[in-house]
């Protein structure tokens, strides 16, 4: 079976941002494991249960089965051996609905009890581990809290003694208790195949026992395929108590060399200074101003990238620019009777950042790391090197990585040694091209050629843009409205859905075959955002309809921009960053060439992305099927018409008939001669005949009077 991937209880006692974000993708997956396995203990359960229901239950099973590889696990996800293990045992399963006998002692013993005792026992684990961890966590930030609010000038020896002791335990306790916390995640990793594949080799085994060996299903074929699992489970076993002992192991080294940096402020003769450092990372409390003369402290994750001082929130997914460190002055400060305590300021004297460290050590570090980096870069490098590496290192820090494992790697600051980069003084237009983005070679998505706008210029009206089309301008809207007259949208229409939205930029892309685009779009308009710190974004609401999709100003309710629903060919969120979304609008053509303009438009929210698009597809969905509806009732009303018209010429014809008929019959009684004898007597009629002849006469005078 493939490798299990599991936590870095190395990096346990930093307890980096980095960390606790990828914690929360196990805790994720643990969870979407909880789920799926309450559903398959809920299927065995039937099975064991419901003895007249037993096809029924047996099948829900093979579908459950099925289904695992549509599961969204975010760890093993693509585990192909497990899929096309349990795609077997689904066949095998739906091959036994057919049986209806009842299984008592063999399917309680071989089946329910393991994934009842993971249910109960392994699950259950995690939940109280998760608690302990939590409470752990908040005793260690609350001490040190205490610890940095210290006082400098009036210091108490009894006090620092009490607040440094209570920073040694809680970070003892919170240490010992993520690494416990890490280890039972990583083994639920094996427990989860363990759990998943012994009750149903329990079952098969049940189900061979009960119906013999030899049996038109159960083949010797499917014996050996038992076997192997049998094997699989046992190799994966011995595999997780290989790695347990490792981990147990690791756990006792890290006790036994994590001791003395438990300690916040460490004697400088124990851990000398490093003054040669090019890169740095680590917690700073970091002074914001909430007022004339009062501010606050906020502890943040900070660390050195190229030329520029980056700072992370837990819970961010990427770090964010602080201040540029070029050529900047950095010095040790007293500031609000706090110890450590440093002051960045930059090369033009326009921004500075107080920062406070842990300790001694820690604020010298980062004195001299960022004086070498400042150093470093000026000294050693030309400006066109500097330019090229300032973009790179803004590409990787909005790029999002494809896997869990990379986005780790990225996501934590390397201790390497790499060239220093920094920024040029220069400034590049935003729709040229840097020598890292050129270097991409996507010109079969983006445009080359096209700026980008990071903002709505003016309110764009139907009107105006179809006078100007009518005038003869050439040139297209930026937004990519068509200039044709648009009809209003209905005041009944079925959809009206509103989100809060903020524009981040748009520009000209050439393929709108996948979603791609959008996600390069994406990377181009967050890369030239942190190149040039355009942090201003307007905010709107969308509004979407079945007709088309309206960004209105949500102070004057005056509409920005509107899309007509048909001309949106794209739409699609980030995969990573789930509040950022965009869509790709196809316009008529409005180049000289007459070919269609093509614009990808990139947004965040405050809501989920992908239902922003669910209901951009969902409209125009509706707007399908309403068109279909118009149409076939169009069609409906064309054929009524000529089967009407197809009536009424038969009834003309039919009354035609009747007509010529009717005539043809006065016709024939009006003609026909008086009888006469042969000897020249008078035929005597009777009183019968001479009423017809009456009749007849009456008849032929009407119809002549009638032609």
């Amino acid at each position: 079976m493939p490798g299990i991937d599991t936590l870095p209880i190395e990096e346990t006692l930093e307890d980096s941002p980095q960390t606790r974000s990828l914690l929360g993708v196990f805790e994720e997956d643990t969870a979407s494991i909880s789920s799926y396995f309450s559903q398959l203990f809920k299927a065995m359960q039937r099975i064991y249960d419901a003895q007249n229901e037993l096809s029924a239950a047996t099948h829900l099973t093979s579908k459950l089965l099925k289904d695992f590889e549509k599961q969204r696990f975010p760890l093993g996800g693509d585990d192909e051996v497990m899929s096309s293990t349990l795609q077997q045992f689904a066949k095998v399963i739906d091959e036994l609905s057919s049986c209806h006998a009842v299984l008592s002692t063999q399917l309680a013993d071989a089946m329910m009890f393991p994934i009842t005792q993971f249910k109960e026992r392994d699950l259950r684990e995690i939940v109280i581990l998760k608690e302990v961890f939590q409470i752990a966590s908040d005793d260690h930030d609350a001490a040190i809290n205490r610890y940095s609010r210290l006082s400098k000038r009036k210091e108490n020896e009894k006090v620092k003694n009490e607040v440094m002791e209570d920073v040694y335990t809680s970070r003892k306790k919170h240490h010992e208790t993520t690494m416990h916390y890490f280890a039972s995640l990583n083994m639920l990793q094996y427990k989860k195949k363990i759990a998943l594949l012994e009750p149903l080799l329990g079952y098969m085994q049940a189900q061979i026992s009960f119906f013999k060996l030899g049996s038109e299903n159960l083949t010797q074929q499917w014996e050996d395929f038992l076997t192997n699992i049998g094997t699989s489970v046992q190799n994966v076993r011995r595999e997780m108590d290989s790695d347990a002992e490792a981990m147990d192991q690791t756990i006792q080294d890290l006790k036994e060399a994590s001791d003395p940096l438990y300690m916040p402020d460490p004697d400088p003769n124990t851990v000398p200074v490093n003054r040669n450092l090019t890169r740095k990372a680590g917690y700073l409390n970091t002074r914001n101003k909430t007022g004339l003369v009062s501010s606050s402290w906020d502890r943040q994750y900070f660390f050195t990238q190229g030329g520029n001082l980056m700072g992370q929130s837990r819970g961010d997914v990427a770090g964010g620019l602080v201040m540029d460190i070029d050529n900047c002055s950095v010095m040790a400060v007293d500031c609000e009777d706090r110890r450590f305590c440093f002051q960045i300021t930059a090369f033009d004297g326009k921004k500075a950042a107080i920062l406070q460290a842990e300790s001694r050590k820690d604020c010298e570090e980062w004195i001299a790391t960022i004086n070498n980096i400042s150093k470093r870069i000026y000294l050693s490098e030309n400006p066109e090197e500097i330019a090229a590496r300032v973009n790179q290192s803004a590409l990787e820090a909005v790029t999002p990585s494809p896997s869990f494992q990379q986005r780790h790697e990225s996501f934590r600051p390397s201790t390497q040694g790499r060239p220093k980069t920094g920024r040029s003084g220069s400034q590049c237009s935003v729709g040229s091209e840097s020598p890292a983005l050129s270097s991409l070679s996507l010109d079969s998505l983006v445009a080359s050629d096209t700026p980008i706008q990071f903002d709505i210029i003016s309110p764009v009206s139907e009107e105006h843009t179809s006078q100007a089309k009518s005038a003869g301008q050439g040139r297209t809207n930026p937004f990519g409205e068509s200039g044709g007259p648009q009809s209003e949208e209905s005041e009944d229409s079925i959809l009206h859905q509103l989100f809060i939205v903020r524009f981040l930029g748009c520009m000209e892309v050439k393929a709108t075959e996948n979603a791609d685009v959008i996600y390069e779009t994406m990377r181009q308009i967050l890369a030239a955002r942190a190149i040039h710190n355009i942090f201003r974004m307007t905010e709107s609401h969308l509004l979407v309809t079945c007709e088309c999709l309206k960004l209105i100003d949500p102070q004057t309710q005056v509409t920005r921009l509107r899309f007509s629903l048909s001309s949106v060919v794209l739409c699609a969120s980030h995969q990573e960053n789930k509040r950022l979304f965009g869509f790709v609008l196809q316009t008529a053509g409005g180049r000289v060439d007459g070919r269609p303009v093509t614009v990808c438009y990139i947004f965040e929210s405050n809501n989920d992305g992908e239902k922003i698009c669910d209901s951009v597809g969902l409209a125009k969905q509706i707007a399908l099927h309403s068109e279909m509806d118009r149409k076939a009732s169009q069609k409906q009303r064309e054929l009524n018409k000529a089967k009407e018209k197809q009536q009424e010429e038969l009834d003309k014809q039919k009354q035609i008939e009747k007509d010529l008929e009717e005539q043809s019959r006065l016709i024939a009684a009006s003609s026909r001669p008086s009888q006469t004898a042969a000897d020249g007597q008078v035929l005597v009629l009777s009183n019968s005949q001479s009423e017809d002849s009456d009749v007849g006469e009456e008849g032929q005078k009407k119809g002549e009077s009638e032609a």
